[in-house]
This record gives structure tokens, sequence and C-alpha cells, in this order.
């Protein structure tokens, strides 16, 4: 069995701020960081769950975004840190959210510092957000990232994949039919996966692209909260999973954040078979417990006639 962590919105600790650097919508997710968000998001839980998925060995760790808040360069730096430590870009796949693009800030010394993480296989490192989706096979599974991460309006933190990329989606699912194919994306594209000011905005476009070329799990974060929806298609429901902030404080709104650890297995009628444990951070921060556990199924592929 193939196994897999899923970890999402680590939302590293906020480094110091310059006063020049707030002179944009960045102001709005200081002030929430600095009253709100800051209480939510603890570096001992962060490093409760991290600290977990080491001792659990995963063949793999796939990253849904939003490691920064605002956006700043400090934020980008600190970050490339952090993915050092969680492990080696052969072993970690990102995709970015929503708060890794809060304004527009030059590739170079923003996303670009993460790039290793973010490069498919035999590529160089993506250059822009017109270099995704990327793809890595690992093992029985191919992992799709796309980027939804684009600036918004202040108190907007909507994501949009893009026609060009769907494009590019489209044509890299169909070549991947013998494996299985996890799609990695920030926002939710399910129906009702999230609120209008947080949707992703072309959902439907991105649903129709799954119902045409099949999937068979995609994998979100955004909300902070374990979720499970679906997407219809002609070979049946593909599921959809949403994880926890993996910093999450337990007494914080959303509950104690974690990760998914996800096993893969071909399942007898052609399909795949996912065995799906949640690991949620104690309550006194010394490591994780399995908060839940459940199997996911993936379509049955059409049979040829």
């Amino acid at each position: 069995m193939f196994r897999f962590a899923h970890l999402s919105d680590p939302h590293l600790p906020l480094p110091d701020v310059r006063m020049r650097e707030l002179l944009s919508k960045r102001m709005t997710g200081w002030l929430s960081w600095r009253y709100r968000r800051r209480r939510i998001h603890a570096p001992d839980a962060l490093a409760a769950a991290v600290t977990d998925l080491r001792r659990a060995a995963p063949d793999h760790v796939a990253v849904t975004g939003d490691i920064a808040n605002i956006s700043t360069a400090a934020e980008f730096r600190q970050a490339a840190a952090w993915l050092r430590e969680l492990g080696r870009p052969e072993d970690v796949t990102l995709v970015p959210g929503n708060h890794d693009a809060y304004v527009p800030v030059p590739w170079a010394t923003s996303q670009g510092l993460w790039g290793a993480y973010m490069a498919g296989d035999g590529a160089a490192p993506p250059a822009s957000r017109d270099d995704f989706p990327l793809l890595r096979r690992r093992g029985c599974v191919a992992f799709i990232g796309l980027s939804t991460a684009l600036p918004r309006a202040p108190l907007i933190a909507t994501g949009e994949v893009g026609a060009a990329q769907l494009a590019r989606f489209e044509a890299m699912m169909r070549d991947l039919r013998d494996l299985c194919r996890v799609v990695l994306i920030h926002h939710p594209p399910q129906i009702g996966g999230a609120s209008r000011h947080k949707e992703l905005s072309d959902q439907r476009a991105v649903r129709e692209a799954i119902a045409r070329v099949g999937a068979d799990l995609v994998l979100h974060g955004h909300m902070h909260r374990t979720m499970l929806g679906r997407i219809e298609s002609p070979q049946g429901p593909v599921p959809v999973l949403g994880v926890a902030s993996t910093s999450a404080h337990p007494a914080s709104k959303y509950g104690a954040g974690g990760y998914n650890m996800i096993g893969v297995e071909r399942d007898p009628d052609g399909g795949w078979r996912f065995d799906v444990e949640v690991r949620s951070i104690r309550p006194d921060l010394s490591g994780c417990d399995t908060g839940n556990r459940f199997h996911l199924r993936s379509p049955t592929p059409a049979v040829a006639a």
C-alpha cells in the first residue's frame, strides 16, 4: 500500500512587518492576524502535527497551500526554510493557496523560493502560475497540482484555475489513466464547498473538466476543517476530501488541526480504494491521535466495448 500525508493551511507565524508593507490589502490581513488568527494557528500545534507526521513516515507528503498569511518577503523566506525541514523537494509536493498570493509580488522572491516543491517530474521549477498544473508520479499515484492562487481585493479569498490551466489539466489527465490520479487544489471545487467570498470562482468549469477526463480523488484545504464532498462523473462520484488546518489549536473555533494519512491500493473492480486516517492534535499538544478513520473509493473505470 502506498501511503501519503495530506496537510494544508499551516499559516506559519507572521514575522515582523514593516509599515510600508501594510500600505495595501495586507493591512486587513495583518489586523486579522494580530487580533484573531494568531490565536487559532499555534506554532506548538503545528510542531505536534509535523512531529507525528515524521513518526508515521509516509511515502510522500502533499501540501495544499496557505503557508503564508499576507505574502511578505520575510514570510516566503520563512516558508522556504519550513519546507526544507518538512522534507526533500522530491518527497513533498506543494500547490499554493490564496494567502500565498495575497498581493501582487515578484515571483522570484515569493513563490519562486518554493519552486523545487512545485516542479513536475523532469520539469524546471515553475516560473509563474502559467506553468501549472504540475505532475509528479510516485508509486501507483499521479499527483496533479493546480494553482488557484491569485491576488484579490480586500476581504475576498476566492480562487481561480483559469481556462488555459484547465486545458493543460485535461490533456495531462488523459495520459494518466493507468495510475491513481490524485488532484491537489487549494480551494474546494465541489458544490457548496465554500461561501461566495471564499469560493473557487470557476468551480463549475473545474467540475466539468473532471467529469470529462475523470479523477480518482481530489484533495483541498482552505476551509480549515475535515470535509467530504463529491464531483459527479459518468463513471460515478469522484470523492473530494478537505483537511483541517495543520496548525489549528485544539481550543480554536475550528477544533483540533492535524493532517490526513491516506493509504492507496487497487480495488478488485479496477478502481482505487483509499484508507483515510484523520490525525488530530491532542489537547496537550503532545502529538496526534486518530480522530476518525474511513474508506473512500474512486469511480469504477469504464469498460471498453
